[in-house]
């Protein structure tokens, strides 16, 4: 049932489809039950959902679109703060520049965006959200031309741990705005930012080539040979994935475990035409690669609901052979629907100075990323098995640093190696400044307690 308090906001409590659609997240695995879930449509909603979730002792977890593998969108016993209701996105076409309410999807993004020929980078699947996406740094398809999202960011309107409102920017709250350049929610609720656009499409060259399983290593190897040379409009990924049942996919395929080159080119279609020959002179069971709108080729690899799910990744340096080798065994052998992506780094995202966000290893030229993905829970420890031993056995070629986004929680030490000891100490300190109490707990948390 619903409880309006006196700002008018919307308190969800258990029993009913209402907050039963709030507490569920993409990741079947998550069965959390909060004790009351705020449906927040403005700034001041929030704060007043924080006065009620502290004066009853909730503890307190933030969801936007619910795409936490952990589940630390949503919390047992505690308050939900849940932002989807603030889903406005307005856009200046003349100044380049889009405002974004904090319980937006990329697919809602793109779509405004898109109608002025517009993009900033985003997730690779549409109903991301924004707000978690960015603030965790933001890998997407523009990121070796335009960075990613969070170095797009021009300013963030949050909602702080003692209900105050303030604007993070390079002139306001300087150190804040530092933070949310990928330490996640440590520092408060976003309630809207202002993203830098730029232009993109409407059309662009992208889609997939579908390859046998067996040749995966070759296009892995072909990947590392084309990318150093390619043009950074060029953001394409390696997939082994199986075929879903769908109609634009052959029918032949479906089912099959395919190695996949995902591609979006966002330059001259006739520069990326010239950029694929060599992958096409492999012999792709399946060429999918064709002008397109970017806002539909957002939405291509977005996984079907109710999924169980289990993540983890690697930055990497260089990509050996030997490296290759190891990923091309793993996923050859991954269980249920389980999926594993190389993606390369670089361009625009290594220009960023390394103290100018706290995200370390900019230097990282790729990301490996394996990624359970099934429907039983008995096969839970062989599929998570699975992702663990891949992620492992790379490790050993690892820079030592991670993207948080791409992992669940795998303990304090991942999270400093996100950010390296110089900056994770850095930032203890902004959360000491904004967050005392570790209020916003749910997340890859920088407890304020933590050494200096």
């Amino acid at each position: 049932m619903a409880q309006t308090i006196e700002t008018g906001l919307e308190i969800l409590h258990p029993g009913g489809e209402a907050y039963d659609e709030a507490r569920t997240l993409f990741n079947a695995m998550i069965d959390k039950r909060p004790a009351a879930i705020a449906r927040c449509s403005s700034a001041a909603d929030v704060a007043a959902a924080l006065r009620y979730g502290r004066e009853r002792g909730l503890e307190i977890a933030v969801r936007s679109g619910g795409h936490s593998v952990g589940g630390m969108s949503v919390c047992d016993g505690g308050l939900v703060i849940d932002t989807r209701p603030m889903h406005a996105v307005t856009v200046d076409p003349e100044q380049r520049l889009a405002r974004v309410g904090g319980g937006c999807s990329w697919g809602q993004v793109d779509r405004a965006t898109q109608e002025h020929g517009l993009a900033t980078t985003g997730g690779r699947v549409s109903t991301t959200g924004v707000a978690g996406l960015t603030l965790g740094g933001g890998s997407g398809w523009l990121e070796r031309r335009h960075g990613l999202a969070c170095d797009n960011l021009v300013s963030v309107d949050l909602v702080t741990a003692d209900g105050s409102v303030v604007t993070a920017s390079a002139d306001e709250h300087p150190d804040l705005f530092w933070g949310l350049h990928g330490a996640g929610g440590n520092f408060g609720v976003a309630t809207a930012f202002t993203f830098r656009l730029h232009p993109v499409g409407p059309q662009v060259l992208a889609g997939l080539l579908l390859f046998p399983a067996s040749r995966g290593d070759d296009l892995l190897r072909l990947l590392r040979e084309v990318v150093p040379e390619a043009p950074e409009e060029f953001g394409p990924a390696v997939l082994y994935v199986r075929v879903p049942p769908e109609e634009v996919l052959p029918a032949e395929l479906h089912g099959r475990l395919v190695a996949a080159l995902a591609v979006c080119h966002v330059g001259p279609v006739a520069e990326g035409e010239r950029i694929l020959a060599p992958f096409r002179a492999l012999g792709p069971l399946a060429d999918l690669v064709e002008p397109m709108a970017y806002a539909d080729f957002q939405c291509m690899l977005d996984d079907p609901p109710g999924m169980r799910n289990w993540w983890t990744a690697e930055y990497l340096h260089v990509v050996p052979d030997e490296a290759i080798d190891v990923l091309h065994r793993y996923s050859l052998n991954a269980p249920a629907a389980s999926q594993s992506a190389v993606i390369p780094w670089g361009g625009a995202v290594a220009r960023v100075g390394e103290d100018e966000t706290p995200l370390a290893q900019r230097d990282a030229t790729w990301v490996v990323h394996p990624f359970g993905l099934w429907e039983d829970p008995a096969d839970d420890d062989a599929v998570m098995g699975w992702a663990r031993g891949l992620r492992d056995d790379v490790r050993r070629f690892s820079s030592g640093g991670v993207y948080l986004n791409f992992i669940g929680d795998e303990g304090q030490d991942r999270v400093r190696a996100a950010f390296g000891e110089r900056k994770y100490r850095r930032l203890v300190e902004v959360k000491r400044r904004y967050d005392p109490e570790n209020v916003f707990r749910g997340n890859q948390n920088i407890p304020p307690t933590a050494d200096r």
